[in-house]
């Protein structure tokens, strides 16, 4: 049993943010800080050797505003949880490294957690949302997945890349920095017609990259004799209103196969309105509740890794330094779930 007190702390660097949080079993978010890589307009993405310098500057840093911030010390600190997989190997290592390190100087326990489940609990822990389907809709990573018999499944998958990539290198294409779905959705209001485009989806599963390649070459036409911006604007709406309506399609053919009622956004691209508005319409059409979390823990975070941390090991997980390499290629589903009824 665990008292009251039982606090994680968290490491994130599964891709562009290093992040550390501070947080009770009770899932009380104590400090949940983060330094994220960005690009400036026109740059590229996310560069791996340029990822992992980011990380080790800053790391240092950021757990120092996590611990001033949450008014506990290390010495109150029972468990390290870190981000093992999937991710991308340069930034993953620095903060299984960073983890290690807290580990051993302090004496304290260690656990890997997987990013993906990772936002699963934390979404279900302050929604309150039961069984739910989850549209995880990041950078990398496009999934649809739900509970049955001991497993997280996945039942849809992007079949190229992952909806936030496709999102980010469509901005690159027309000139916008890294990250850029906040622009994206900015300007998704300011269309008027819609164009069409490339609409990929097979059974449960979807396709970004033909979207992606018209997308493009349309904007380019547009703009070929001049900017014109309410023909680009446009062009940006009809791009994600395709890719999200994409997105709605095979949740919505989740929830018919499993007949559950609740669906739960995670990831970065979780956080965009325009995909939030087609999730709520899809759910009450159908009889079932969006939950939707605080944008703080859709994107990539340190609270989420350590909420699971603890979930994790209240059920008998344990991670040896042995055992703390990193899973750049982990999946939810390899992954035995023991705490849901």
């Amino acid at each position: 049993m665990f008292n009251k007190k039982f606090i994680s702390l968290g490491v994130e660097s599964t891709a562009h943010t290093f992040g550390v949080a501070i947080v009770d079993e009770a899932g009380l978010i104590l400090s949940n800080k983060k330094n994220m890589f960005t690009t400036k307009d026109g740059e590229g993405g996310l560069i791996p050797s340029q990822l992992s310098e980011h990380h080790y500057a800053v790391a240092l840093a950021v757990l120092n505003e996590a611990i001033d911030e949450s008014k506990i010390s290390m010495n109150e600190i029972d468990l390290i949880s870190f981000s093992q997989g999937p991710g991308i190997g340069n930034a993953l290592r620095v903060g299984a490294i960073f983890a290690r390190q807290l580990s051993l100087i302090h004496k304290k326990e260690l656990i890997g957690v997987n990013h993906c489940l990772a936002h699963m609990e934390i979404g279900r822990k302050l929604t309150n949302s039961i069984d739910p389907v989850l549209l995880y809709a990041s950078g990398a990573n496009t999934q649809i997945i739900c509970y049955e018999n001991d497993y997280y499944r996945v039942f849809g998958e992007t079949l190229d890349t992952g909806i936030g990539n496709f999102l980010d290198s469509f901005g690159r294409n027309i000139g916008m920095g890294f990250p850029a779905g906040p622009k994206l959705s900015e300007i998704y209001y300011k269309g008027k017609e819609f164009i069409e485009l490339p609409y990929t989806v097979k059974g449960q599963d979807l396709a970004f990259s033909g979207l992606l390649t018209s997308a493009t070459r349309k904007y380019q036409e547009i703009n070929k004799n001049g900017f014109n911006e309410q023909k680009s604007a446009d062009l940006i709406y009809s791009t994600m209103h395709t890719a999200f309506a994409m997105l709605t399609e095979v949740t919505e053919r989740a929830l018919a196969h499993t007949n559950k009622k609740e669906v739960l956004l995670g990831g970065g691209v979780g956080c965009s309105k325009p995909l939030q508005e087609m999730l709520l319409k899809m759910c009450e059409s159908r009889g079932a509740k969006l939950f939707v979390p605080p944008n703080q823990v859709m994107v990539d975070n340190a609270a989420m890794i350590a909420y699971t941390g603890i979930l994790m090991k209240q059920n008998g997980y344990k991670t040896s330094i042995n055992q703390s390499g990193i899973l750049p290629k982990q999946r939810i589903d390899d992954i035995k779930i023991n705490w849901m009824k």
